[in-house]
């Protein structure tokens, strides 16, 4: 015989499951962390950085390594149809308020296009979409959607956040000093190797 008890426990398992797979809808998937540095050494088709904790890393570079050139921007930069990518954090009205904005230049149309978990600069998960700027709204900052497949974000950007545009950049860009951030993957031989980076010109320290 199934008591009153059990039955409040299995209603309480129930709601609990429920919970869980409910939040796990809204969360995005794995966490993108990438490194974040500023370049002392570039030698040999290695990359030697200094990270934000003060730890030395070293990151191969080959062929295949994309540069990618970051320059300091406005808000007026953001304009409909852009393909951008921000950092954010969710809002409990469901809206994303963003932490930084980059504008991708237009033959960069379509990097990283999505919403993932984010690894944001000062170690807090956070979120990154990437897609196309639709509707905007001009009030306090920006208000702007963001459309990404068939899937939609609105995210409000303040007055103060730093605003980025990404342009094709070259390995020359990668000096000792320059800041940088890296993405990278391991080779067969579990070296990592660089597949990404985006590296601050003329000082710019890249936000995202």
């Amino acid at each position: 015989m199934i008591t009153r008890h059990r039955i409040a426990g299995l209603l309480l398992s129930t709601l609990l499951l429920s919970s869980g797979l409910s939040a796990a809808a809204q969360t995005p998937g794995k966490v993108i962390a990438p490194l974040r540095g500023t370049i002392t050494q570039v030698a040999d088709g290695n990359l030697q950085l200094t990270d934000r904790k003060g730890e030395t890393l070293s990151v191969k570079l080959n062929e295949q390594t994309k540069v990618l050139s970051v320059s300091k921007a406005t808000l007026d930069d953001i304009k409909p149809d852009s393909f951008i990518g921000t950092a954010a954090v969710p809002q409990p009205d469901g809206t994303l308020k963003a932490l930084e904005v980059h504008v991708f230049a237009a033959s960069l149309r379509g990097t990283g296009e999505g919403h993932s978990a984010w690894e944001s600069a000062d170690g807090k998960v956070d979120t990154m979409t990437n897609g196309t700027v639709g509707k905007l709204v001009k009030s306090n900052g920006r208000t702007l959607t963001v459309t990404y497949g068939n899937q939609q974000k609105t995210v409000v950007v303040p007055e103060d956040v730093p605003i980025v545009t990404l342009d094709p950049g070259h390995l020359s860009l990668l000096k000792p000093g320059v800041h940088i951030v890296l993405f990278s993957a391991a080779d067969d031989k579990g070296q990592r190797v660089a597949t990404r980076i985006s590296a601050g010109k003329d000082g710019t320290v890249p936000p995202m």
